[in-house]
């Protein structure tokens, strides 16, 4: 008996301790163990470059920290404030295409002097919010009148960044304002509909994409046509993948990355340097990660105490998961190369925060629903 009472009191203790600093133990485990793996890997990938650990080091403390800080914030506090957010959003969309930064060809950034910022990044979070808000209060599965009007909220900024150009940000801020409407009881028939008429749309599609995503879209279908050119990356990604077996060559013994074969080894393609270096088992180990990770994000969003929670949960963890899907997709030859980062293992710092914030989200939605329900 006194067993059980000892145990009732470390259960007590830790949901106190859950409930003070808002943050779910298994989702912040689970991060941490992404984290440290992508580390490892990054290391590697980068040439041993103790710079190139630190800078990421530096930027995932600042992650996490933004994590921290958003989840201080009542899901009430973030509904009330999605407007005006989806708003700035939108703004400083159009501010890019007007007076907006220019580097590598594309026009995504707005320098204010101090700070570079690229405004794409926060309606990744800001479209699934601003669907979520609106569909709140409505009867669900929402009408015909209601998918129109949230179908605009989400296309009017997946244009404005298809414009910058940068198709990449685009396709995933519109899937992630889609994951909301599924999640709000989209019918098959009408999925089904919406199939139908995006491939009846592919030829005007092509028409407007610029000429360099055209060749992204042919080197796709055929990276042998150009080897040593548009098909470069996708060839020697999936020799490093294959040649890795199913144990790897050893960490730090990667002949692909380490001979400089293999391009774009510490971002974009880092999910070869992983195949490469731990085999089929370290793929595995990376893959099962991800999978609690988002498991313990859909959990969280059925257990979400509204409906705005519930759909705002769903479609950042569904998000998350086309991060994955995407990146590992095109490094493997399966997908079009689009330029999404491996999420918390690529180098980088802006896509990074911004999922950081989304997992500070979806523990503001778990922590605060158990203090109202305690």
């Amino acid at each position: 008996m006194s067993t059980l009472l000892d145990q009732s009191r470390e259960d007590a203790s830790r949901r106190d301790w859950q409930h003070i600093l808002h943050i779910d133990a298994v989702l912040l485990v689970s991060l941490f163990a992404l984290s440290a793996l992508g580390l490892f890997v990054l290391y590697s990938a980068a040439g041993q470059e103790q710079t190139v650990l630190i800078r990421q080091l530096v930027r995932l403390s600042i992650a996490f920290g933004a994590m921290a800080l958003v989840a201080q914030f009542r899901p009430q506090w973030l509904q009330r404030w999605t407007p005006w957010l989806y708003g700035l959003g939108v703004v400083l969309l159009i501010a890019v295409l007007v007076v907006g930064d220019i580097g590598k060809g594309a026009q995504r950034w707005l320098d204010f002097g101090f700070v570079r910022f690229q405004p794409s990044e926060m309606m990744k979070l800001a479209v699934p919010m601003m669907v979520a808000w609106y569909l709140a209060d409505k009867r669900l599965p929402p009408d015909r009148l209601q998918l129109l009007v949230a179908g605009v909220l989400i296309v009017v900024p997946v244009l404005l960044i298809a414009k910058q150009p940068d198709l990449g940000t685009s396709l995933l801020i519109g899937s992630a304002g889609f994951f909301a409407l599924f999640l709000a009881g989209l019918s098959w028939r009408l999925l089904g509909g919406l199939g139908l008429l995006g491939a009846a749309g592919a030829p005007v599609l092509w028409h407007f994409m610029h000429d360099y995503q055209r060749q992204r879209v042919i080197t796709f279908l055929d990276p042998a046509q150009d080897p040593l050119g548009a098909g470069y990356h996708i060839i020697q990604s999936k020799i490093a993948i294959g040649s890795g077996g199913v144990f790897g060559k050893g960490w730090l013994n990667g002949t692909q990355a380490h001979l400089e074969f293999l391009p774009e080894r510490s971002t974009d393609f880092i999910f070869a340097v992983l195949g490469e270096e731990f085999g089929l088992v370290g793929i595995s180990v990376l893959l099962v990660i991800y999978a609690l990770i988002i498991i313990r994000s859909l959990h969280i969003a059925t257990q979400a105490q509204d409906t705005y929670g519930r759909l705002l949960g769903g479609s950042l963890a569904m998000t998350f998961f086309i991060y994955i899907i995407v990146n590992t997709g095109m490094v493997t030859g399966l997908l079009p190369v689009v330029g999404l980062p491996l999420p918390l293992v690529s180098y980088g710092g802006t896509s990074m925060v911004t999922l950081m914030a989304g997992f500070g989200i979806l523990m503001s939605i778990q922590t605060h629903r158990k203090l109202l329900t305690t």
